[in-house]
């Protein structure tokens, strides 16, 4: 919890303020029984040396507290402003170093935390928080101010009746341990569950269409009310507990004040200076000191909770980054050729008992196309995930133009690439937008261009808006085929050195796919990494390699393969006739 509250460091000058205003209110609130006490004195007549009620004195003491009371409020809308301003600021400057953390990751890092609980950590979890720094700003010198102010000042107007305050106090602080001490567990327990009730929710929203496919919705809406009724149970429990503390701390206040009243009346009054103003003073300061460890309880409820979102938020932000820029990046050259080397490369997951890919060694001329195929599971896609650096190399060396990748910046690395994931990936907004996304300027005839490379120019034209028809997120209101040719234009508009294509031709129909590689070999010149399933769409690359089991078991053309490669005949037996062979 403490690590998180350092966020608040550049509101210093806030919280001090907003503390200086609190303990003046606090004080105002001490001072406001006395002026009663003392107000009731004059209206029955107690007043100095007179048996009649002071009229003068009674305006005097009554402007008093209507000044204190004023003045009071005055305090609390300036304080409560600036505590929810810096309460705001502070998830801000949290949920944007969580976010720039998270863009750090790498694919192993979102696979440790998985997606569902990063969206949690980040909206729930720092909610949480939020609210916590919130109460504790408004309370944290509030409440034992008046805690302490209230028990101090009842001993000066009476020891002997103050005993009752202090056995009241005592018995709060019991059942806060009690309640403490049955709730904390749970509320670990209560994210948890918000973590899995997230996870199952956003499994069944994405995976909708094959839920109905399968005719599942009873099975999946059971999953679903299984945890929802875990947390339900949860939740009532904590809240069960939680509603019993209030009725309970009312009773020993209405306790307390009527013994004050009974014991105050019955043995005390007239002895020692007691007077029904003193009487009175000394029930609204023990309604206070009550009402403070009620606010003290409050906290100490929340900051349980809020230190397990507070711990939760911690494990992202101090996660060990596995790929990081070196200290002394390496400057590129202006001529960048763009040509990718692999010297006897593996890769192996961690905890994993075997490497995924060994000893990968091959060359990427600038300009030329390599493909890699292979059975499912050979590898392919790692293999290029290693070259944007989203999973870290085991062994060996990758090198673009003889520079090896860890000595270059993500940024600059990522700069030079323009990648195209196996699944077409849309954001929220207009084509213009998705096309032009890694673009800082927006070139029009760039756009255009683009667009008709990848063969999406001619869907776009027949849209009412063209360029600025809407894309919804994830890109759903357009076809597979289509998500598929806009990211490749997103690629493309980039104009990189390095195109990595992860099996981005699968939605293609044969006549697409056939006329987008040829524009690709007639526009772009770059270096091509193209992983590929069909061989239709690698065949005339100028070199293709074959994975089976994670190693390079083919590399050669399309006729050299074939005449050479038992796996790449194998392929392509299933996949083409005699005559295309």
């Amino acid at each position: 919890m403490i690590k998180v509250l350092k966020y608040l460091k550049p509101y210093k000058l806030g919280v001090m303020f907003v503390f200086i205003f609190v303990a003046l209110r606090a004080f105002l609130d001490l001072l406001l029984p006395m002026v009663l006490g003392l107000l009731v004195n004059e209206g029955i007549g107690l007043g100095e040396n007179t048996v009649d009620p002071n009229i003068e004195k009674i305006w005097e003491y009554a402007i008093l507290m209507l000044v204190a009371t004023v003045f009071s409020i005055i305090i609390t809308i300036i304080s409560g402003y600036t505590e929810s301003r810096i309460s705001a600021s502070f998830a801000l400057d949290l949920r944007r170093a969580v976010y720039k953390k998270i863009q750090q990751f790498s694919l192993r890092e979102m696979d440790h935390f998985t997606t569902s609980s990063l969206i949690t950590r980040s909206t729930n979890d720092i909610q949480q928080l939020q609210g916590i720094v919130n109460t504790l700003l408004r309370m944290i010198i509030l409440a034992p101010f008046l805690a302490i102010g209230a028990i101090a000042f009842s001993i000066a107007q009476h020891p002997t009746l103050s005993m009752l305050l202090i056995v009241s106090v005592i018995s709060l602080v019991v059942m806060m341990v009690i309640i403490f001490s049955i709730t904390l567990p749970r509320f670990q327990l209560v994210q948890k569950l918000v973590d899995k009730l997230n996870l199952v929710t956003r499994e069944n929203l994405t995976g909708l269409r094959v839920v109905r496919a399968y005719n599942t919705q009873g099975y999946q809406a059971k999953r679903i009310d299984d945890t929802s009724y875990e947390s339900m149970k949860l939740n009532i429990f904590v809240n069960r507990v939680m509603s019993f503390m209030w009725p309970t701390m009312g009773l020993i206040m209405g306790l307390t004040s009527l013994a004050i009243v009974y014991l105050g009346s019955n043995f005390f009054i007239g002895i020692d200076g007691f007077d029904p103003g003193t009487m009175m003073a000394l029930m609204q300061y023990s309604m206070r000191a009550i009402m403070a460890f009620m606010f003290l309880t409050f906290i100490f409820i929340m900051i349980p909770r809020a230190s397990i979102s507070a711990k939760r938020i911690m494990e992202v932000l101090e996660m060990e980054i596995e790929i990081n820029d070196p200290e002394a990046p390496v400057e590129l050259p202006l001529d960048m050729k763009g040509e990718v080397t692999f010297n006897n490369v593996s890769f192996q997951y961690p905890d994993a008992q075997e490497p995924v890919l060994s000893n990968i060694t091959f060359t990427a001329k600038p300009g030329s196309v390599t493909a890699f195929i292979g059975s499912t599971g050979s590898g392919k896609s790692t293999l290029i995930n290693l070259i944007p650096r989203f999973y870290e190399r085991t062994e060996g060396d990758i090198l673009i133009d003889g520079i090896d990748i860890k000595d270059i910046t993500q940024e600059t690395l990522h700069g030079l690439m323009g990648y195209v994931p196996q699944k077409g990936v849309l954001f929220g907004g207009t084509i213009r937008e998705n096309i032009l996304f890694g673009k800082d300027e927006h070139d029009e005839n760039l756009m255009i261009k683009s667009a008709e490379i990848a063969q999406a120019k001619d869907f776009i034209d027949e849209m009412e808006d063209k360029y600025e028809h809407n894309i919804s997120q994830g890109g759903t209101n357009v076809s597979g085929g289509q998500r598929q040719r806009l990211s490749i234009a997103r690629a493309i508009a980039k104009s990189p050195l390095i195109y990595i294509f992860d099996d981005s031709f699968s939605a293609l129909d044969y006549k697409t796919d056939q006329k987008l590689r040829k524009m690709l070999d007639k526009e772009v010149s770059a270096t091509k990494l193209i992983v590929a399933q069909r061989i239709n769409t690698i065949r005339h690359a100028d070199q293709i390699i074959v994975l089976d089991q994670g190693t390079i078991v083919g590399k050669g053309t399309h006729q050299e393969l074939l005449a050479s490669c038992s796996v790449y005949q194998e392929i392509a037996s299933s996949q083409l006739s005699k005559e295309e062979m």
